[in-house]
């Protein structure tokens, strides 16, 4: 296991955060996201089924994620299947005030065949896309 750390500030009041978070509905739109379907919910711990894309961006894989969800705090997500099965993180937002807010990632990930170094680098990766497809996100969010 990897253990990575990593935040970034929305221009983004808490609320509206996690308003955007909780709504099904919201412009949820991530490049390496295919497809998302909720096969199981239980008070605040929903069981996700994913289409990814590959990190190479050639073929999809499939993955099964537990999130935990906090609000207003944040969530946490345990990957059940797929490469990085077993892998586990947490996000927490801050709120800095009326109109910013800091979102951060504390996790533990492994997968197969690839070294630490490679972990590190494909998980800040990945977060980091994630970020700026969400701040892009929320700007088109009411």
């Amino acid at each position: 296991m990897v253990k990575v750390t990593d935040d970034g500030i929305f221009n983004e009041p808490m609320e509206k955060i996690w308003r955007f978070v909780m709504d099904e509905n919201a412009p949820h739109n991530h490049a390496f996201i295919k497809s998302r379907k909720v096969v199981e919910q239980k008070g605040n711990t929903v069981i996700t089924e994913n289409v990814l894309v590959n990190p190479d961006g050639k073929g999809t894989h499939t993955e099964r994620w537990k999130l935990t969800l906090n609000p207003p705090k944040g969530y946490n997500i345990e990957y059940l299947s797929g490469p990085m099965a077993g892998s586990k993180m947490a996000q927490t937002y801050t709120s800095l005030g009326a109109a910013k807010t800091k979102a951060s990632v504390e996790g533990e990930y492994k997968m197969p065949g690839i070294d630490d170094a490679g972990i590190r680098k494909s998980v800040l990766s990945f977060l980091e896309q994630a970020f700026n497809e969400d701040t892009r996100n929320l700007k088109q969010y009411k």
